[in-house]
Parts: C-alpha cells; structure tokens; sequence
C-alpha cells in the first residue's frame, strides 16, 4: 500500500469553507478565477500522494447550489487550433468535454466566453456550433494598450465594449481548457459591469501550485516549476506580501508582476483595493492538509525527474519550438537544483541495463512493494507489452516461465496485423495484449487472476529505453503508470506513430 502525506476529506472541508468566506467578504457575489485542472489533475495526486484527482470537483459539488461555472477560451486559440498535451484534443472540443463533464456531475454550466474575439472565421463557426447545441456564448474583445492602460482598459472603451455575462449565482467559477485562456480578464470584465448596475461583486484566484504556505525550494514547489517549464513560470518570494506583513510566501512570476495593473484596475473600478498583495487574492489551502512532509517531498523528487524525461522527450519530438534547448536546460537546472538525478529514478537504471543485454528497446516497472519488473523486445511482443504481462504475473503470484497468452493465439493476430491491416511491426502492442488476455481469461484461471491484478498497476513507475508508440504511451496511462522515456526514438525513421 502506497503511503499517503496528504489529507483529502480535510482539503475538500477546508477549501469550500475558505471559498464560502470569501464570498461572504463581497458581499454574496464572488467571481473565482480557477486555475490548473479543475478536475483529472494527476499532477497534485502525484505530487501529494492522497489527493484525489477529482478533489477540487467534489469541492465545487459542496457548494453546488451556489456555484456556476463559465468556460473562458481564447477565440485565437481556436483559430490555432491549440491542442491540449494531456489529452491531445483542440481546445474548442475541449470546452464541449467540459461542459458535458461538469453537467454529469452536477454542476451548473452558465455560459462560454470567447475572449480577443476579432471575428476570427474559426472563432465565428465555434460560437455558431455552441448556439446551435443550446450554450449561451459571450463576446469579449482585445483592448488596445492591455493590461497597463488602465484609463482605457476601465472604460466604455476597454470594458465596457465586452457583453455583461448574465449569471444568477453567488459564485462564479471561471474555468478554460488552458493557460492564457483570458480567465482574469472575464473576472475583472465582469467585475466592471456589476459595478455598472450596481452589483457588489469580488474577486478571488485559486491556484493550487505554487503552494503558497510551503518554502520556495520544496519539493513540491519546484515539481510544480518542472511541469510548467515551457511556459516560463517561475516561483518567487511574494514581494507585496513581505513588505506589507512581513511574512515569507510563495507566489509565481506573472501573478507578482502583474499585481500592480491589478491593484490599479481595482482602484479604478472601485476606489480603492481589496487586497494587499496577489497571495491575498488566492483561496489555497492545501498546504493546511499535507499529513506526511516527507511522503510528498519524496514523490515530488519523482515528479520532477519524471518532467525532466518529460521535456526531453518533447523536445526530441519537435514540440518545444526554437526555445528546445532552453527549456530543456531549465528542466535539467530544476532537477540539479532539487539534488536528483536520473539515478534517483530506479526504473530508469533497470530498464537501460536490459536494453544494454538484450541489444533491443527495454523497459522497468516499479510495483507498490518495491520490486522491479523488466520487459524485453521479442518476436512475438514489444518490450512495454512484456513488461505489463510480467508486472501482472509479478503482482498475481504467477511463475515468470507461465505463458498468460499463448504463441498460437498471438500468432494469428500478428498475421492479422501484416497481412490484412497493413502493418510493418508484427509484434502485439499493450493494448492488444490486454484485448487477448481478456479472451484468454474466459477460460484460463491465470489469466483471469492477472486481470483482476490491473488495478493494481496505478501508480507504478515505468520507463523505457526508447520513445514508445503513441498507442502504448497511452494505454500505460491509461492504467495510472507513470510512465517516462529515454528521449531517442528505436529506429531512424523521420515519422513515429
């Protein structure tokens, strides 16, 4: 059993009843920028073993009656067609995922805003779709000299140009698919327009990284710093926040410095300013719910060498742009910084040492217990398809030398794959493996023991010795394996899979 360093029951208590008093502190009107994932954020389970990827959805559902959510998307975004990373769709289908996720859950979804909208075509077709599937959209525009202008952007010209979106909750969550999605700027826009008609109305920021209460240089801090190295975040010491009450806390580059044109904006619209400093702003408490320091700083070691073979390999695929080699210079400096290296990866070692003597693409799992399984490249299977049948034996009690599947039920699917379906590499791909253990586990009772042991594979450590297939990356994590890669690809070839 994995050890757990963060309190989950207490996180969703704390959080909602910090939300709840913020409300209260405007006055019943409460528009909350929400930052990060506001659910499947696997990145904080990783880092705060114990979290829940859907912590801050089940948080939300405590103040359900009161809530509402917008979904902000940038209109140039969907003109780029912008894709999500973990997910690998555009950010437009990304807001229709949304909107049906929150829906099932329970949450009321009031309306898309398209932000720097300038009757981009792509952004006029996206607005139509939404109108015909029944979502009220809204318009926001670019506005000249933002965000230091604040005489225009605080005026009939600047704000006052973007249509007033109607809610009818006490608290507004403003969520998009993505960073630079323009969430701040519907909060402040809205904020304008209540104050218009005469509606007292707040603002708040919740950001789950950096964790403001923890030191700069923790651990989880700088796996937060890891994960965002391509967007040029950097974690600082809170300047406003110390000189106001002399207090050390955490806060990140572009929160810090764009607190003054916040403030001003404030000033502008209100005459005066609620808060003091941007770590006033946010709501965060999960540093208040962290049980077992060393539990999290422990996994966030892992996390950020995880991200340095994250970075690496992105750059190897071409997705880092002209600033590759810096980026991955950062990631690298994050890890020095953090005193790890590879070598504090024990799968990474196991699965090298397994390529170097079989003379093939390798990879390593590392089990909840401790032990490491290899996988080796075979004839009849890949080296990640043989590894997850040796980690199921491994975690099912099965002997290594057993045969889950047999070479006369693999055989004819490889036939299938060459002769009919046009493939050049014979060998069966994890999730072909998983279909064929699944037939086999209708009558073989080991291979029905090893199914049941699939669960068991979340949260286990794996790495390879080369760039797997986009197939097998994604069934892997699929499975909750946290997988990382050596950043080389298995043969010359100019386009992968």
């Amino acid at each position: 059993m994995r050890k757990i360093g963060f309190d989950n029951e207490k996180y969703i208590e704390l959080q909602s009843g910090k939300i709840r008093e913020r409300i209260d502190k405007f006055g019943g009107k409460l528009y909350l920028e929400f930052g990060g994932k506001l659910f499947d954020d696997y990145h904080a389970s990783r880092v705060l073993p114990g979290f829940k990827p859907d912590s801050k959805l089940k948080m939300l559902l405590a103040l359900r009656e009161q809530a509402e959510i917008i979904i902000a998307i940038c209109a140039c975004d969907i003109e780029k067609n912008k894709v999500r990373g973990d997910l690998g769709i555009t950010y437009d289908l990304d807001v229709l995922r949304l909107i049906d996720a929150f829906r099932v859950a329970g949450l009321y979804v009031g309306s898309v805003v398209l932000t720097q909208y300038a009757s981009q075509p792509a952004a006029k077709a996206f607005r139509q779709r939404l109108k015909e599937l029944g979502v009220k959209t809204y318009r926001h525009y670019p506005i000249e000299g933002y965000p230091n202008n604040t005489e225009k952007i605080v005026s009939q010209e600047g704000y006052g140009r973007n249509e007033y979106i109607q809610t009818s909750r006490s608290l507004v969550v403003v969520t998009a698919p993505g960073p630079g999605s323009g969430k701040m700027a519907v909060c402040l826009s809205q904020l304008y327009h209540e104050n218009l008609r005469g509606v007292k109305a707040g603002y708040a920021k919740f950001e789950t990284f950096p964790i403001w209460n923890l030191p700069l240089k923790h651990p989880v801090n700088i796996a937060y710093e890891a994960a965002t190295v391509d967007l040029n975040d950097v974690n600082m010491i809170d300047p406003f926040h110390l000189e106001t009450y002399g207090e050390t806390v955490v806060n990140y580059n572009r929160d810090i410095e764009i607190f003054p044109v916040l403030n001003a904006i404030f000033k502008q619209i209100y005459g005066t300013s609620p808060y003091s400093s941007p770590t006033d702003m946010g709501v965060n408490m999960a540093g208040n719910c962290i049980v077992d320091d060393e539990v999290c700083r422990s996994a966030s070691n892992q996390e950020i060498i995880r991200r340095y073979y994250q970075t690496l390999c992105a750059g190897r695929k071409g997705l880092l742009g002209e600033d590759a080699e810096d980026i991955s210079y950062k990631a690298e400096l994050l890890m020095r910084t953090a005193n790890l290296s590879p070598e504090d990866r024990p799968v990474v070692a196991a699965a090298k040492e397994k390529a170097d003597r079989t003379g093939a693409p390798a990879a390593a799992m590392e089990l909840a217990d401790g032990r490491i399984v290899t996988g080796k490249t075979s004839s009849l299977l890949g080296a990640s398809s043989a590894l997850l049948l040796n980690a199921l034996k491994a975690l099912a009690g099965i002997d290594d030398d057993v045969h889950l599947i047999s070479p006369t039920i693999i055989e004819p699917i490889q036939k299938l794959k060459i002769e009919h379906l046009g493939n050049r590499n014979p060998r069966l791909h994890t999730d072909e493996v998983l279909i064929a253990l699944s037939i086999c586990a209708a009558t073989d009772e080991r291979a029905a023991r090893a199914m049941e042991a699939l669960a068991e594979l979340a949260g286990c450590e794996v790495h390879s010795s080369v760039i797997l297939s986009q197939v097998d990356s994604d069934v892997l994590k699929k499975l909750g394996t946290n997988l990382t890669c050596e950043p080389v690809y298995q043969t010359k070839k100019l386009y992968h899979k």
